[in-house]
């Protein structure tokens, strides 16, 4: 086991794209830096998730994960950051059983959300009003 196995994976949401670069290890998981501990108790959950469904359908976690995010929201990051992990982890593996209990969990977990923000109108004020109309 003394080859060391390096995916690059990225994930997308809205505006904001994360960056998740996954080796063999003990486990660290860091986001932007930081260690994951540090992030607020949601944002933790949210990209404890895929690496739980990976804990309980391999086993241990033996992987340490580095994820850089730019672009979008603070929520847009993180969603782009727990599709990333999600692939990554997938790829790195390649274990049908765990693509089966991520899309079984939530399919956004690999197919990302393609929804982005609907344009304004020239002329218009927002992407969905209309002008009123006066009959008098």
């Amino acid at each position: 086991m003394g080859e060391k196995k390096l995916i690059i994976i990225s994930g997308k949401r809205k505006r904001a794209i994360a960056k998740v670069r996954i080796t063999n290890g003990d486990g660290k998981i860091f986001y932007n830096s930081l260690p994951y501990q540090e992030l607020k108790t949601f944002h933790k959950l949210a990209l404890m998730e895929p690496i739980r469904i990976c804990e309980n359908v391999l086993g241990d976690f033996k992987f340490d994960i580095e994820i850089k995010t730019k672009g979008g929201g603070k929520e847009a990051q993180i969603q782009a950051a727990r599709l990333g992990i999600a692939r990554a982890l997938f790829k790195f593996t390649n274990e049908a059983k765990l693509k089966e209990a991520f899309l079984k969990y939530d399919r956004n977990m690999l197919v990302a959300d393609v929804r982005r923000k609907e344009a304004r109108k020239p002329g218009d004020s927002k992407a969905r009003a209309k002008r009123q109309k006066s009959y008098r």
